[in-house]
């Protein structure tokens, strides 16, 4: 996509400030310093820009809307949560993948380190608590950015480094040593201001700003800010679908954006870079909402697969006879955890755990199910179909 033929980018200029600070070993880098925001002079809204921005609204509302046609809409925000958890998590450098994740979740040795799949655990467990926070009135700010910090860094990789704390020491980011960094962030006692004026802008102040507006200028901020010493990054992620629950875009988080950028990577960080060094609020807007419309759009195609899948499956199973009913029970389960063993699923449809052995024989035998492990014991089963569509695009990046 090349955004300089469509969109017109307000000659700003750096939007902040280069200070030189120290680092341990005496090393002394530039820092930039974000302006706060909204930018000045203000973003340049074209008509073409305007028509982008509709067409994400569009999108938003379609998915908003598409949940009606989930029997149970938790049954998807299960599995998508933590596909959501597995891309962002990539994007950092973690080889997890969805069937890892899940089978961890099971209670189950992962087939990679357990510090990757810890690390998207804890994202899953970060995501879950902000979303019951907001949902309980809480707004998105300093506070709940912390304490979502906390929950990210609980434990595994990075837990050492000051969980739920702005940092107190300079970071950077590319590079071996400060010197060579691609990009430094503001000193560490810069940082409590900068987030603070983050926070005012997050709450309207000094003027409202359309959410998506507020979400696409806010993640470059925070992303800028880089306030903790670890996981920035998942976090900046994390909140662009707070926001959108938040502020009552979308009633339920089904819109998430990692996948976009894992995909148009390096297009993304040069989008970062280029606002910092140059102000081009107005093409990383763009490239924003352009992410937010083809996302949206394919999680709505998403949606009407697996419910479509799920009814085929459905008559499938009415010919199995006398065992059809608890094999309904436990293809329901599966609709909500697609990978688990007997165990989990009779704890989540009621039945016993020979009625469910049972029932996912059956469900074997007419090609809904498949067994993992080839062991005899502890064996865990695939809903098959219904991972491969919900596993599309969730590789693991390829250094």
């Amino acid at each position: 996509m090349n955004n300089s033929r469509s969109v017109v980018n307000v000659g700003r200029g750096p939007t902040g400030r280069y200070v030189k600070t120290s680092v341990t070993g005496g090393e002394v880098v530039n820092a930039f310093v974000p302006a706060p925001l909204p930018p000045d002079p203000p973003l340049a809204i074209t008509p073409h820009l305007q028509d982008q921005l509709d067409q994400a609204h569009l999108a938003l509302g379609r998915l908003d809307s598409v949940t009606t046609l989930l029997p149970d809409k938790h049954l998807f925000l299960y599995s998508y949560l933590r596909k959501e958890a597995v891309l962002s998590s990539q994007i950092e450098g973690t080889q997890s993948s969805l069937s890892d994740l899940l089978v961890y979740e099971a209670d189950e040795m992962p087939g990679v380190p357990l510090d990757d799949v810890q690390e998207v655990s804890n994202y899953v467990a970060a995501l879950e608590y902000g979303l019951e926070r907001v949902r309980n009135g809480f707004p998105v700010s300093n506070r709940l950015i912390k304490e979502i910090h906390a929950v990210l860094l609980s434990s595994g990789r990075g837990s050492e480094k000051a969980p739920g704390e702005f940092r107190r020491s300079q970071n950077w980011i590319g590079g071996s040593r400060p010197g060579t960094a691609v990009f430094a962030p503001p000193p560490p006692h810069e940082v409590a201001e900068c987030m603070g004026r983050l926070e005012l802008f997050l709450h309207d102040k000094p003027e409202r700003s359309p959410t998506l507006i507020k979400a696409a200028l806010a993640h470059v901020q925070f992303e800028t800010i880089h306030p903790f010493l670890d996981g920035n990054g998942r976090l900046g992620r994390l909140l662009i679908t707070l926001l959108l629950c938040v502020e009552g875009v979308l009633h339920d988080p089904l819109l998430y954006l990692s996948l976009y950028f894992k995909q148009h990577r390096d297009e993304y960080y040069a989008h970062l870079d280029d606002v910092r060094r140059n102000g081009t609020w107005e093409s990383w807007l763009e490239f924003f909402v352009t992410g937010i419309t083809e996302t949206a759009t394919a999680a709505v195609t998403t949606v009407q697969r697996l419910v479509s899948l799920a009814q085929v499956d459905k008559k499938r199973i009415q010919e199995l006879g006398r065992i059809a009913g608890s094999a309904f029970q436990v293809h329901q389960a599966l609709q909500e955890r697609p990978i688990d063993n007997a165990k989990g699923i009779a704890g989540r449809s009621g039945l016993s755990i020979p009625a469910v052995n049972k029932a996912l024989s059956a469900l074997a035998e007419i090609g809904i199910v498949r067994e993992l492990t080839g062991r005899r014991r502890n064996r865990i089963f695939v809903y098959a179909e219904h991972f491969r569509i919900l596993n599309e695009g969730v590789d693991p990046v390829k250094a």
